[in-house]
């Protein structure tokens, strides 16, 4: 069977809008291009359908999040998709064909001329077959590297636009102080002897750092602290592994993806081997350290039906994020603002498609229980499309007062991933029993729904260690740093007591 011009040509456009995705996908990333290692998990399971009745929405959708898409990748899938339709059921309709060719035969037994016929006909559908099978395949493995690239949908009350449009919902906490640069954290964890960056960079490099003394008494008590009020609300604690199969982090969203820095990675590989040839043979998973425990956490549920007796799941995870990109951002790299690892715990959510809504909201008050807490000044953002992720359907950041950097400063984000992850972990639960069964193959997809997923920061240890020692420095009348004010909600988690008597709880 030969292939028409007019498919001939609509197939290398099509090859070209996938090639070019898949390089622009690429670009972000520092690793070398090799084949990944499947972690076993069925393919994503997309929605072509949606997707293609609803072209002008998801092309404007990616346009405002400025998701990095080839020019017409929407209209393509949406195309391709009736195309594997097409074929598809031309497909079906010769395999039904080829299946009675054998009574023909037997029929004709009698008719050797007849039954030659047949015989060149049977021939002739099967490379009819093949070569259709051929070309559902490729359509199929185009129709799939478009779809993925997509990004999620976008609530309707999230601003469309840059950082700079984020609207304030809510602030919190007292009046924030002036800004000075003798509340530099930087400078009052040295005076203090809390943090040594110089040790840091020469172990391991620049933005990595070592807390000492109060300072990482700091960090396991905030740890804990955070902790304590997520248990309360009913989250159970996990602890993540950092490394992660780089296919899990795929389907949690994180295309490795600078928008200031594109041949920059914000993910760390790991590699088996040095030698190239060795690395190319490998049989073992491509690995990367988790840039948060969203992604571990999110990987527990993989392939998994849920009852929905079950849900919400809460899980609050802690773990290490892993950032490559913390070297790339002018004056946020300065102490331990933006660093290459960091403490952090998680607060992950499995809920039912109708709840999630309602859930997100309820971890933004979880989260403003622990700032308060802290004593911080701090404001909650709705922020705009430019700021979402490929996975987030919407996002909220809150922001501490951090007088010494002169600015407000991000210490959480809660995201709602509606059934963005889940589709492509394959995180499904089953629906409560009704007294009828299903009547159609599509309802009976209705019993197993994918499930909504959300995610926010309990504690980011680094970002909240800066907001509390520029908030919370002592000077004495000749402004040397002499102490550090901490809130009270801390004291419990404290450990070691206050041998150098710098602490004062207030």
């Amino acid at each position: 069977m030969q292939l028409s011009p007019a498919y001939s040509a609509r197939w290398m456009h099509s090859a070209c809008l996938r090639r070019c995705c898949r390089q622009r996908l690429r670009a972000f990333s520092s690793a070398p291009e090799r084949p990944s290692t499947s972690t076993g998990l069925p393919k994503p399971r997309l929605d072509y359908r949606d997707i293609s009745e609803n072209v002008v929405f998801k092309s404007h959708n990616a346009f405002n999040r400025k998701a990095a898409l080839p020019v017409g990748a929407v209209q393509t899938v949406a195309r391709l998709y009736d195309e594997q339709k097409g074929l598809s059921h031309t497909l079906n309709l010769k395999r039904h064909a080829r299946s009675t060719v054998g009574d023909r035969i037997r029929a004709l037994a009698k008719d050797p001329q007849q039954k030659q016929a047949v015989l060149e006909e049977a021939k002739a559908l099967k490379a009819e077959i093949t070569e259709l099978e051929e070309r559902v395949a490729r359509l199929e493995e185009e129709l799939y590297a478009l779809a993925l690239a997509i990004p999620n949908d976008t609530h309707p009350e999230v601003p469309i636009g840059p950082e700079s449009v984020a609207i304030t919902l809510s602030t919190h906490g007292p009046e924030p102080i002036p800004a000075t640069p003798a509340r530099d954290h930087v400078s009052i964890c040295r005076a203090l002897d809390l943090i040594d960056l110089e040790a840091g960079a020469t172990v391991t490099g620049s933005s990595w750092y070592y807390l000492k003394n109060e300072g990482a008494l700091l960090e396991l008590a905030l740890v804990n602290y955070a902790l304590s009020v997520a248990m309360k609300h009913g989250f159970s604690p996990v602890t993540t592994p950092d490394v992660v199969r780089s296919d899990i982090a795929r389907r949690c969203g994180f295309q490795p993806r600078d928008p200031v820095d594109g041949a920059a990675s914000q993910m760390y590989h790991l590699m088996h081997s040095t030698d190239p040839a060795a690395a190319e043979s490998h049989n073992h998973p491509e690995l990367v350290l988790a840039g948060t425990a969203e992604i571990p956490l999110a990987g527990m549920f993989a392939n998994r039906i849920l009852a929905a007796s079950e849900l919400p799941i809460k899980v609050v995870g802690l773990g290490h994020a892993f950032r490559a990109e913390a070297g790339a951002r002018g004056a946020d790299t300065r102490g331990l603002y933006r660093v290459h690892q960091f403490t952090k715990l998680e607060l992950f959510v499995v809920s039912e498609e109708e709840k999630s809504g309602e859930l997100m909201e309820e971890m933004r008050k979880l989260q403003a229980e622990i700032f308060e807490g802290l004593g911080l000044s701090f404001r909650v953002l709705e922020m705009p499309t430019e700021e979402l992720g490929a996975s987030a359907y919407r996002k909220y950041d809150a922001e501490a007062w951090m007088p010494g950097r002169g600015s407000w400063g991000e210490i959480s984000s809660t995201s709602n991933c509606t059934d963005y992850q889940a589709r492509r972990l394959h995180i499904r639960y089953r629906r409560q029993a009704t007294s009828s069964p299903p009547s159609s193959t599509e309802s009976a997809q209705a019993a197993l729904p994918f499930a909504h997923t959300l995610n926010g920061t309990a504690a980011a240890v680094p970002r909240l260690i800066v907001a509390l020692v520029e908030n919370g420095a002592v000077f004495n009348d000749g402004g040397d740093v002499v102490g550090l004010r901490l809130p009270k909600a801390l004291q419990p988690f404290w450990v070691g007591g206050n041998p150098r008597g710098l602490i004062e709880w207030v």
